[in-house]
């Protein structure tokens, strides 16, 4: 392999590998030298390799870097490599070269337990700090809504009727269809699931109890405040996110206006008196739904089916459920307000507080549902 520049000889023995390196290397010819330095990984492996540079006559930067990266891929396959007879003139060179490379990438050691606990419970604690600061906003926030309903009650003049109907139209009457499906097809399934598991003891009559006292006392009041909050909160949310990016609640601030007055009690009245109505509503048609499933699956006729429910539920059955309705509609649209006052200018932060608004509003809501269980169940109501 000898020509013009620089140039290599390999002698192949039973075990061992001589490189003769000889010549000029210089980064005019690296291509060259490189190329030929390639057809070293088609050889045969040996145990050593030895690079011979007793020939040399010229050396730079570059070359000395084809000979060291020669000699590290050798080292890599797990064959004893070593450079030999580096003339006097050359080694302070390579040396320099070889304390210029980056050392070899390592993997990062895996942590121990130790590390593993520590991050745990690094991640517990920023979570639960997080968690108590956005429950101490989220309370502030509900006494300045506090403060202006009793200011609303006080100089009824700052509430604005044409806006609460109009968040009653947007938040109940729209509603309607998505709320009247569900609650149908929930009836359906709560009457067939209950009836099919009955039927093993021929008690199929008791369905009928089971889809009465389920929807009335709960089943009713929490789908519909779980399709609002999905709904309607995560719109408070994005309408006034929106306003909050595009200055709009700022200009209220300027004008001498109060937001809270403005925006927020009208979402806060308008769904207050609106969800007990479409928990009514829900009520009726889950029963329809579940009469409707007794009639086609175990052949209970309609004045049947409404005399066992008669005698299933009592006259605070239904009570129990819609009290909940307001509880949960002021839960709903304090947390979307909140939320939506609070997002920051940029489009994302109202994508991920409309987000935030769903998951607060429905875990405060089955948080609230429970606590009415136990008051109830202390009450023996």
């Amino acid at each position: 392999m000898q020509g013009s520049g620089g140039w290599l000889e390999i002698a192949q023995g039973d075990e061992a590998l001589v490189v003769q390196v000889g010549g000029h290397w210089l980064v005019a010819g690296a291509a060259k030298l490189d190329h030929e330095l390639s057809r070293l990984d088609t050889l045969a492996a040996a145990k050593t390799v030895r690079i011979d540079l007793n020939a040399l006559e010229m050396l730079d930067t570059v070359g000395a870097w084809l000979v060291l990266r020669t000699c590290r891929r050798f080292e890599g396959r797990g064959v004893a490599a070593s450079i030999e007879n580096v003339p006097p003139a050359f080694a302070p060179l390579l040396d320099q070269v070889a304390r210029g490379e980056p050392p070899e990438p390592r993997p990062p050691p895996l942590p121990g337990i130790a590390e593993v606990v520590r991050a745990a419970l690094e991640f517990v604690g920023v979570e639960t700090f997080a968690f108590l600061a956005g429950a101490r906003e989220l309370l502030g926030f509900f006494g300045l809504v506090c403060v202006a309903v009793a200011r609303a009650f006080r100089e009824p003049h700052r509430l604005r009727t044409v806006s609460v109907v109009a968040q009653m139209q947007r938040a109940g009457v729209s509603a309607l269809p998505i709320v009247g499906l569900l609650s149908f097809l929930i009836g359906i399934v709560l009457t067939f699931q209950g009836a099919d598991q009955l039927r093993r003891f021929g008690a199929e009559i008791f369905a009928v109890d089971l889809l009465g006292l389920g929807v009335l006392r709960e089943l009713g009041v929490l789908l519909t405040a779980i399709i609002v909050a999905g709904r309607s909160g995560s719109a408070f949310t994005a309408e006034l996110g929106a306003m909050h990016v595009n200055e709009e609640v700022d200009a209220l601030r300027t004008l001498g206006l109060d937001p809270i007055d403005i925006l927020v009690l009208p979402r806060l009245f308008g769904l207050v008196l609106t969800l007990p109505l479409l928990a009514f509503y829900a009520n009726f048609m889950a029963l329809l739904g579940g009469a409707l499933m007794t009639w086609i699956a175990l052949g209970i006729p309609l004045n049947e089916f409404l005399r066992e429910l008669r005698d299933a539920i009592s006259e605070w059955t239904f009570w129990l459920g819609v009290l909940k309705a307001p509880f949960f509609a002021a839960t709903i649209a304090v947390v979307g307000c909140r939320r939506g006052l609070s997002v920051e200018r940029s489009a994302e932060s109202v994508g991920r507080s409309t987000t935030l608004s769903v998951v607060e509003s429905i875990f405060l809501v089955i948080v609230i549902d429970a606590a009415f269980s136990i008051l109830f169940a202390q009450l023996h109501i």
